[in-house]
């Protein structure tokens, strides 16, 4: 999708890791914005699901 504006949305984190910018959203909001390496740095919801995703946990039970 290189040279181009796309907009993807992924409930699969490793679709979009690549992204120049990545909206999180939860429960209609944006709670958070950055690409993976910045959203993986605030160690914040974004974080956790990536992790989540990778470890076998289950986030979904535990989002407000």
């Amino acid at each position: 999708m290189k040279g181009r504006t796309s907009f993807v949305i992924a409930h699969r984190l490793s679709t979009i890791r690549q992204a120049n910018l990545i909206l999180v959203m939860n429960n209609g909001n944006v709670i958070e914005k950055g690409n993976h390496e910045e959203l993986m740095d605030k160690n914040g919801f974004y974080a956790e699901l990536y992790n989540s995703q990778f470890s076998g946990d289950n986030i979904e039970n535990n989002a407000v």
